[in-house]
């Protein structure tokens, strides 16, 4: 029967076949998990069991040659790759693939360090599809849209089922011998060995393993080599230890097998570990070691040259984990694993602590340097030659045998441990500081002296022999004073140098040169000459390498550096410090440098070596310095055309070549991208852009859109309706107008020097309201940067100077003149003050021009006065009245000798403060604050006692309202004369000038004299004078009217008739006067008072 019929095949194919569908259809690893085990479980020759993946190509190539540790490390590695591969499979299997399946991207560093750390990964990846090589990884073909589920599936399944054989071979290791280990040969076992790649395996059920080539010695574990303490019967009675009998019989073929405990024999272990039997046998240490103890503990310089006697066979030390050791100076439990002791960090092998004879007990006490034997103050803490500290060890010094097995003709040579003076006869003293050459250790005696200096101790020297010298008295002293001596004078002369710029380097290669003198004095005399040999001696071995003496110069070297070389003393100079003050050296390393810098000269593109040679010498080796001389005649042209007195010609957008204007917008204008400046060439030759170059470009660095790009360069100025790009457009802080920069400095140049600080608001809306001060200091402050640029200098002063006054202004002090338009702060208490300027004397509290009555009296008196003596304030009458009791600017306090007649929206002259004449409430021009208020234009909020209402009543209605509340009134002329027309001032528009002229309309009898608007006016201010409250005479539409203006509220009971329902709302008027009047009442009032208290807060009320 064929391998293609044999029950392994047909049961390998169906369950192939199983794994495949279902692989296919899900795309998940755990559903073909136990299709997988069983696969790998069955016993077919490699070729028929991995169809599509060769296996035994990837096993061969990642395991050839290779020493047993790197075989199992490369197999581990391959297990790691092969499950990346795996989940790579998977995913193109899967229903739901991941968004990037098309390709695989060699710089992941998941990828670098799995698949690509094996040979054979990539072939794996040309199987599932990809194919179409890229510069950073693999993908798909363009053509291919859904990747070969089948085929996928099935190099996906054989790659799991190589990975899980591959994991049971590293996890259940077999028994030497076997397929895997091979026979148990030391010297094969040493060699590179790779494992047969599953070439027809035995069957794993129930199979035991073949038996060894050579039988393991008893008492020692088939598998490591230590001590056994259990014996397998079913494994042809093979020893094991306990890790190795838990991970050998771990595996399901051989979890059955008995095995039976091994009585242990009394053998001689190791000094040192305590497991393994002894090797070796050290009779210059005593001690007999185990094979791996033996190297370690000998590994040390000091013990290198001791001889050992091999005692037993080799064996291997024991596994890391299974025992442990004892620190012999803390007495610790370590593991065995451990090189370090966990609680004093000493090493394994290190003796206990034995107190040292050598260090001083007192700290005062001298002590003796164990590197240098310099006897050092108790005090200090570093030597003072060496400046190693106090309980540093002596340095180990370089032993000249190597190994036990040294070369025989330097068997004689051995280093003295104190002056490290390398002696090349068998002598017991040192040629050059004659001491003894006992060494406790061995490590520098030569072998020749190894039976002297035992046999030396053991019997005296026979009487014809030579006799040892003895050593000298005070030798040390007087070499560790020397040592001292020399030292300090060698730290004086550096210091001595660096006082004169003179680095320790050349200070150390002039004491080479300069003998017994002055290491400076040489310097200064000497060292020109010298480097200038230097240079000389290097010319000439260039020179003898052009006439074709350097043969075994290479060519391109001569090519690169050897055209007619003239160093500098520079680089003379750098060369003889480097070799240390030796002359040929620095040659030799002159040489050296100067072909390193014309190599690179020359890979930078300059191959002229006359001209390379001459930059480095002007440079003084200096590269950098080289490449600026070289490159300086480049770009000479460059400079000669930007240093050159014509003007730059402009750019011409029109110009043919595209590319050179490009270039020039650039180097110019610093656009981002060469993109952006084909995008200002296309717009510029555009047949209806008007604008310049520079508008273009600064509009082109904002957006790449060209949509955008053209509102930016079309708008239209709302004052001269011109247009103008957008660069050349400003706009205030307080809206989103934008003007000109012409129409922006004209206007705001006509606001400071005709109007007044208030009117400098935007010339297209007006915004922002001058009435909210937090919004005029806020505006004003950014208002000042902007001005400062488009303002001529005599304008921003006087900008500044208005800025200033508006500000003195809001102080209480401040005062204006009632002569002149002139202001000035008040420091004084006095009535009488005096204007700087006009020096005229007016009052202080009533603003009336200062009159000798008026001393030392109350301005209610003075006007009482003035109203009883003086004839023509009694010519005046009530004219004269109204103009006293005139408009005041509650704002800056400005008294104005006006009626409040007429328009009753006041602009204040002075601080352009808008409000109303008879209530002083602000005008607002945009919304407000105030509660319940909608209105977004122009508008103020009067109480209902303000002039604003009232001067629609008729006189009649006004006189009964004075009568009700007993105030007495006028009804004729004061001087009893009736005159025809009205005198009272007023403030009027004649030609758009603000004039003050008498109201000239004629007047009616009963009216005082007076025009009835004006009359009206004068009843009005009595009613505010005495508070009276209007309401008492409002009819029913005016309750409701009074009650949705003030209250927002007018409904209408149920059943009320008018009387009923008038009273409820006068009562509710009434009510809400005391509510709101209440707040602002202090306790001394009482209830009954409470309608006495003014309606209107800010009502001009004179007693």
């Amino acid at each position: 029967m064929s391998s293609s019929s044999s029950p392994a095949s047909v049961q390998m194919d169906e369950v192939r076949q199983k794994a495949r569908s279902v692989l296919s259809s899900s795309g998940s690893a755990q559903d073909v998990k136990a299709d997988i085990q069983t696969m790998a479980a069955i016993a077919l020759h490699v070729s028929e069991k991995y169809r599509h993946l060769p296996a035994e190509t990837m096993l061969r190539e990642n395991t050839e040659n290779r020493p047993r540790p790197e075989v199992l490390e490369s197999l581990g590695k391959l297990v790691k790759a092969l499950s990346i591969l795996e989940k790579y499979g998977c995913n193109l299997t899967s229903p739901t693939r991941p968004r990037y399946w098309r390709s695989v991207k060699h710089n992941n560093p998941v990828f670098r360090t799995t698949v690509d750390a094996i040979k054979g990964g990539r072939r794996v990846l040309f199987l599932y599809g990809y194919t179409n090589q890229q510069i950073d990884g693999l993908s798909f073909p363009e053509e291919v849209t859904e990747p070969n589920i089948e085929t996928v599936a099935a190099v996906t399944l054989e790659v799991m089922t190589l990975r899980s054989e591959v994991d049971m071979l590293l996890k259940n290791v077999p028994p030497k011998g076997s397929v895997v280990n091979g026979p148990a040969d030391k010297e094969q076992e040493e060699k590179p060995q790779v494992p047969p790649p599953l070439a027809k395996p035995s069957p794993m059920p129930r199979t035991p393993p073949k038996p060894a080539a050579a039988s393991p010695a008893v008492g020692e574990c088939s598998l490591c080599g230590t001590t056994s303490c259990l014996v397998c019967s079913s494994c042809n009675n093979q020893h094991f230890c306990v890790a190795c009998d838990d991970l050998f019989h771990r595996h399901p073929s051989r979890a059955d097998h008995r095995r039976d405990t091994v009585q242990k024999t009394s053998a001689e272990t190791c000094g040192i570990c305590g497991t393994t039997a002894v090797h070796s046998q050290c009779p210059s240490c005593v001690k007999r070691l185990c094979l791996n103890c033996d190297r370690l503990f000998h590994s040390h310089p000091d013990r290198k040259g001791h001889s050992r006697t091999i005692v037993g066979p080799a064996s291997r030390a024991p596994s890391l984990s299974q025992t442990s050791w004892d620190c012999s100076h803390c007495t610790t439990v370590n593991e065995m694993r451990a090189v370090l002791c966990t609680t004093c960090e000493r090493p394994r092998l290190a003796t206990a602590a034995v107190p040292d004879s050598s260090i001083p007990t007192s700290q005062n006490s001298e002590w003796q340097c164990k590197s240098c034997t310099v006897l050092n103050q108790g005090s200090s803490i570093l030597c003072e030659v060496c400046e190693r500290p106090r309980l540093a060890t002596r340095p180990p010094v370089t032993p000249v045998l190597s190994s036990l097995q040294s070369e025989p003709n330097s068997a004689a040579k051995w280093t003295c441990q104190f002056c490290t003076f390398v002696n090349t006869q068998p002598s017991p003293t040192c040629e050059m500081c004659r001491l003894s050459c006992k060494d406790s250790a061995g490590v520098s005696l030569p072998q020749s002296l190894l039976q002297v200096s035992s046999s030396a101790t053991a019997e005296p020297p026979p009487l014809g022999g030579r006799p040892k010298p003895k050593p000298r008295v005070g030798m040390d002293l007087k070499r560790q004073q020397m040592m001292k001596d020399d030292g300090l004078k060698l730290i004086q002369q550096i210091r001595e140098a660096e006082k004169r710029g003179v680095s320790p380097e050349e200070v150390y290669a002039a004491l080479c040169m300069c003998g017994g003198s002055n290491p400076c004095d040489w310097l200064t005399s000497e060292l020109p000459h010298l480097l200038d040999e230097i240079c000389a001696m290097a010319a000439s071995v260039q020179l003898n390498y052009r006439a074709g003496n350097a043969g075994a110069e290479p060519a391109v070297e001569r090519d690169v550096g050897n055209g007619g070389m003239k160093p500098s003393r520079a680089e003379a100079k750098l060369a003889w410090l480097a070799a240390g003050g030796d002359t040929d050296r620095a040659v030799r390393q002159l040489l050296r440098d100067r072909r390193v810098k014309m190599k690179e000269l020359h890979s930078l593109g300059f191959l002229d070596v006359t001209r390379c040679e001459e930059a480095l010498r002007q440079s003084g080796g200096q590269v950098k310095g080289a490449l600026s001389l070289l490159q300086r005649p480049l770009v000479e042209p460059f400079h000669q055309h930007i240093w050159m007195d014509q003007p730059e010609p402009p750019i011409d957008p029109k110009h043919a070549d595209k590319l050179r204007t490009c270039r020039r917008l650039l180097a110019l204008y610093d656009l981002p991208s060469w993109g952006r400046c084909e995008l200002v060439l296309s717009l510029l030759q555009e047949p209806d852009v008007t604008c310049s170059l520079e508008d273009v470009v600064h509009a082109v660095k904002q957006s790449h859109d060209r949509d955008f790009i053209r509102r930016l360069l079309i708008n239209e100025c709302p004052c001269c309706l011109s247009i103008f790009p957008h660069s050349k457009m400003q706009s205030l802080t307080s809206c989103q107008c934008s003007v000109c920069h012409e129409c922006f400095g004209q206007h705001f140049t006509i606001a400071v020097r005709d109007k007044h600080i208030r009117d400098m608001v935007c010339p297209v809306c007006g915004e922002p309201d001058i009435n909210d001060p937090e919004q005029l200091d806020s505006y004003f402050s950014t208002l000042d940067i902007q001005l400062r640029a488009c303002l001529d200098s005599e304008v921003y002063d006087l900008f500044h100077k208005k800025l200033t006054e508006h500000a003195l202004m809001k102080d209480p002090k401040f005062l204006w003149c009632c002569h002149c338009d002139s202001g000035f702060i008040n420091d004084g208490n006095q009535l009488k003050v005096t204007c700087p300027s006009c020096r005229k004397s007016f009052c202080a509290q009533c603003k009336k021009p200062w009159e000798p009555q008026h001393q030392d009296v109350s301005c209610e008196e003075f006007q009482r006065w003035k109203r009883d003596n003086d004839p023509e304030y009694q010519r005046q009458g009530l004219a004269g009245y109204l103009r006293d009791n005139g408009i005041n600017c509650p704002q800056c306090n400005f008294q104005y000798a006006l009626t409040k007649g007429g328009c009753m929206h006041f602009s204040c002259s002075q601080c352009r403060y808008q409000f109303c004449s008879g209530c002083n409430n602000p005008y607002h021009k945009t919304a407000c604050k105030t509660p319940r208020c909608t209105y977004n234009g122009l508008h103020a909020h009067h109480p209902r006692d303000c002039l604003f209402y009232l001067r629609d009543w008729d006189a009649p209605r006004l006189q009964q309202l004075l009568q009700r509340s007993g105030v007495d009134f006028n009804t004729d002329p004061s001087n009893g004369t009736q005159t025809d027309a009205c005198g009272v001032m007023e403030q009027k528009d004649e030609a758009g000038q603000q004039v003050d002229s008498p109201c000239g309309v004629a007047t009616q009898p009963g009216q005082a004299g007076l025009c009835d608007k004006h009359y009206r006016e004068y009843l009005v201010s009595l009613v505010n004078d005495h508070t009276l409250d209007p309401a008492v005479l409002y009819d029913t539409g005016e309750l409701v009217r009074a009650c949705e203006r003030y209250l927002g509220e007018s409904a209408r009971g149920d059943g009320e008739d008018d009387s009923v329902y008038g009273a409820r709302l006068l009562k509710v008027v009434y009510t809400r006067h005391v509510r709101s009047q209440t707040l602002r009442l202090t306790p001394r009032f009482p209830p009954q008072k409470i309608l006495e208290v003014p309606l209107g807060e800010k009502v001009p009320r004179n007693k």
